[in-house]
Order: C-alpha cells, then structure tokens, then sequence
C-alpha cells in the first residue's frame, strides 16, 4: 500500500516513518490517485482565542457569551466535557463549569479565515467555501502543477496553516464531495483520513442515516420509523420506495447511501450571507431598546464584511417575539453596502415598520446577496452618506489601532 509521512512528507510505511521517526503515517491503496478534498479548521474560533492567549492552551474554552445565548463554538477540552456547538449557554457552563467564555471576535476569525483561504487558492483555483472556515477543493490536475499528488500537496497545506495561521486543520480526502466531508470528521483534531473509491460501499453500509449530512433530527426521527436506521437499509428499500416515501430527499440520500455525488467543487459555492443575532437575558420591548441591540450587531456585521472584502445588495431584520414566533423582514438597496452605517439605517427602518407592542427575545441583522466590494460602498443618494462613512472608517483605525473599546458612538454610549 502506498504511504506516506504526515511530518516530512517522504514515502513511509507503519508504524514509524524511517526518514524522521514520526507516527503520523497515512496508508492508503488510492492515496496518490484521490483529488477530492474538504479541509475543516479544528474548533476554529477557540484555536484562535488560544493562539493569541497561550495561558488557555490546556483550559477549557468556550465561545459564546450571555446565559441565554448559545455556544458558538468550543474547544476540545471543553467538548470531552459535553459541550457542543448551538448548545445554550446555561447548559455548557453546567457541563463544564471551569469554562472561560470568551465574546465572538468575527472580525479576527474573518481575517485569518481570509488568510487560509488565500492559502487554499494558492494550491488549487477550485476552492468552494462553506463556511469561515471549511471549504471543499478540487485537486484534479494539480499533479503537474506542484509536482506532487494531491494529498502530498494537502499535507503541505495543512502545515503551512499551522506554521503561518496558528492552528491546525483536519482534511478529508476522496473521490467526491460527500465522502471528502464525511472522511474529514473520521480523525479530528490535526486528522487526515482517506475514502477511495474500493471501500466506499462498505465503509458506508452500516453508518447511521444521520450521519449524512442534510439528514436532521426530525428526518433521522422518520426514517427510523420506517426502519431506516443505516445506510444499508436505505440501500436495500430501494430508490423508488423512497422517492414515494421522502420525495427529492429520499432520492438523494439512496444515492449518497451508495457514494453517488456528482457536484462539482465551484467557486461560487461562496456562502450566501453574512449575519449576527443576540437572545435576550430578558425579553425586550419598545424601539428605542431594540435599537440599542440592533447597532453593536451591524458593527460585528460590518466588520466581517469588511475583511472579507465584500458588500451586499439586501439587508435582513430578524425578530424572534417572546412566545417564539419568527419575523423577517428585507430589503434591497441602492447599491450593494457593507458599512454599520448603512445596515442600522436600513434595520432600523425595518424594525420601526413592526408595531411597537410585543416583547422580543432575539433580534438579528445581515447582508446578503453578496459580491466583491469594488470602489465606494455608501449610498450615493444620501447626501450625508459621505460624512458618516468617513467617521465608520476612522472609527474602524482606532479599533483595529487600540481595541474595540477605543471609540464608542454616540448611539452605543447609552448601553455604558
């Protein structure tokens, strides 16, 4: 079987590798022919919190914030704890107690986001991002390019990430997209694994049906019910059964059962918004408070849009009311925007278009329907457009210059 050092990247075999001594030895009979890969940051956001304070290295990290809001995401410690992404904050911290709990900092995990991505596109033209940070990539044809085969290639990504960014990144690598994804989650944290095309059939027969992605509670819930409990069994009722059964999602998910995916890896897999959202300590009522909720969720906006260099045609109210009933509410603009400003103008027309009387208990903001900012990104028929816009990106040096705290605005300076 062919094999190879994680560490030095010379051909090895088990257990060690005879150049440099190290374990971290990858076999696999189709490892230098597979050009599928999807890369995952390990617990992204905490590994950058890590990173920049080395004193919460071996601490458990959770980040997130407010005894009604969720974990956005949390470290391997904390996980071996119990922790896991979207659980509310209440339940983390009974989990595990000795948490630190650290306030999203989106603007920093944009740009290292931003950074690995550039990485990405350094290997390969076809990286189509999921997420800050996962992205699906397409090798294919890059053997010439860099002289080495495409996982040898992905090795060396995955150690320039480490070296350049300060954390370590998981790939999966196959023959297609789902089961690029599904390797990916096999060996994590700093894991490469490999699916090729031999063992997929029986790799897959006996997973759970939600272990597919796109396979929720509530439809993991209804097949079990029909018996449907592995991949296997949706093998064996047979596509027609569940087309009848599911529709268009039973179909897909006979095909994935087998390792049929024929989506391509594209670039314009860019993700299709970019948002923030607070639940409320306690239920909230009236403009003025929402108001005061609503501008420190388009300064985070904002700030990722700006380092991720885009802007935004339509912007999105969110209003969750107290007995959780959902609102949204859009609206396109001028031109495409992604300035604080303009999200809280536009928001806050939004919101004063709802009565005034029920109580709320989350409000969120975003831009979507985004593309590359070019050039100038305030709305040219304000005419003190300019004026503001210039204040946003002398306030956006100070911060970036001494902290988030350095210039409070007027309209945040009656939350202090």
């Amino acid at each position: 079987m062919t094999g190879r050092c994680r560490s030095c990247l010379a051909p090895a075999t088990p257990p060690r590798c005879a150049a440099c001594g190290s374990r971290k030895v990858l076999v696999h009979d189709e490892l230098e022919t597979l050009s599928i890969a999807h890369i995952d940051c390990d617990a992204f956001y905490a590994a950058i919190e890590k990173r920049d304070d080395p004193s919460l290295a071996n601490r458990p990290v959770i980040i997130g914030g407010g005894k009604r809001g969720v974990v956005a995401t949390a470290c391997y410690v904390a996980r071996l704890n119990g922790v896991r992404s979207a659980m509310p904050m209440f339940k983390a911290l009974k989990a595990c107690p000795d948490a630190v709990v650290i306030r999203p900092r989106m603007s920093v995990y944009a740009a290292e986001g931003k950074r690995i991505r550039e990485m990405m596109e350094d290997v390969t033209p076809a990286v189509e991002p999921l997420s800050i940070d996962e992205a699906f990539l397409d090798l294919t044809g890059t053997t010439r390019l860099h002289g080495t085969p495409p996982a040898v290639t992905l090795m060396q990504l995955a150690a320039r990430i480490k070296a350049e960014v300060g954390v370590t990144v998981s790939v999966g690598l196959s023959y297609n997209k789902f089961l690029a994804k599904t390797a990916s989650e096999l060996d994590k944290p700093d894991g490469f694994a490999v699916i090729g095309q031999a063992e997929a059939a029986d790799f897959l027969r006996p997973r759970p049906v939600q272990s597919v992605f796109g396979v929720g509670p509530a439809f993991a819930a209804a097949l079990n019910r029909d018996g449907l409990k592995t991949l296997g069994d949706v093998i064996a009722r047979g596509e027609t059964a569940l087309v009848r059964r599911h529709g268009p999602s039973g179909a897909r998910l006979w095909r994935l059962a087998q390792g049929i995916d024929n989506r391509r890896v594209a670039r314009d897999g860019e993700r299709k918004s970019v948002s923030a959202e607070t639940t409320f300590f306690d239920d909230v009522a009236g403009h003025d408070e929402l108001e005061k909720r609503l501008w420190p969720l388009c300064v985070k906006v904002a700030d990722r849009m700006k380092a991720q260099g885009i802007a935004g045609r339509v912007v999105t109210l969110k209003l969750k009311t107290s007995n959780f009933r959902s609102l949204t509410r859009r609206r396109t603009l001028n031109q495409p925007g992604q300035l604080a400003d303009t999200l809280f103008r536009t928001g806050r027309e939004l919101l004063h278009g709802e009565a005034p009387g029920p109580r709320y208990r989350l409000i969120g903001i975003g831009f979507s329907d985004l593309e590359p900012a070019l050039g100038d990104t305030r709305d040219l028929l304000d005419p003190d457009g300019p004026k503001r816009a210039a204040a946003e990106r002398a306030m956006d040096k100070a911060r970036a210059r001494f902290g988030p705290s350095a210039v409070i605005k007027g309209r945040s300076l009656k939350e202090h």
